[in-house]
């Protein structure tokens, strides 16, 4: 039998994709890649997957800009086969990914949506302030339980 590798990828979104029925439909994610690995040097891997999940948090913000979507970041985390994911233009982590099922659903990265100061950080980055943005990337991301879809869903 044959082994099939798995990749964690992080997928940019909004709160609108967990509405979703089927999972989250292809984008441009962002993985720990050969080239990732090689900017981050004597990283290990977890700084590695940490540093992939905040660009993915980053490209949240452009697409909430673009959407006009609800001021928090999500990024929504998968393990799709290493196969299925290509490596594209941008930055090290930057990986063309296929439709993702809910079924390879991890967890759910999101702003806290209790917090007022974390709405209008992300809000601001989203119109292109770009000091907005960086307070944005500095603020952290909560994590839920791919159970949880359904409350995040209807906090948006």
């Amino acid at each position: 039998m044959r082994k099939t590798w798995r990749m964690r990828i992080y997928l940019p979104a909004t709160l609108r994709d967990l509405s979703a029925p089927d999972g989250v439909g292809a984008r441009r994610a962002h993985a720990l890649t050969d080239a990732l690995r090689s900017a981050l040097d004597d990283e290990d891997s977890e700084a590695g997957e940490l540093a992939a999940l905040l660009v993915a948090a980053d490209a949240s913000v452009r697409l909430i800009g673009s959407e006009g979507a609800p001021p928090r970041r999500l990024v929504i985390a998968a393990d799709v086969a290493e196969g299925v994911v290509a490596a594209t233009d941008g930055p090290p982590s930057a990986v063309e990914a296929p439709d993702v099922p809910w079924s390879a659903v991890v967890s759910f990265h999101v702003d806290d949506a209790d917090d007022p100061e974390v709405a209008d950080a992300v809000a601001g980055a989203a119109a292109g302030d770009p000091e907005a943005f960086e307070l944005a990337a500095e603020l952290d991301l909560l994590w839920y339980d791919v159970s949880e879809r359904e409350d995040l869903r209807g906090q948006g």
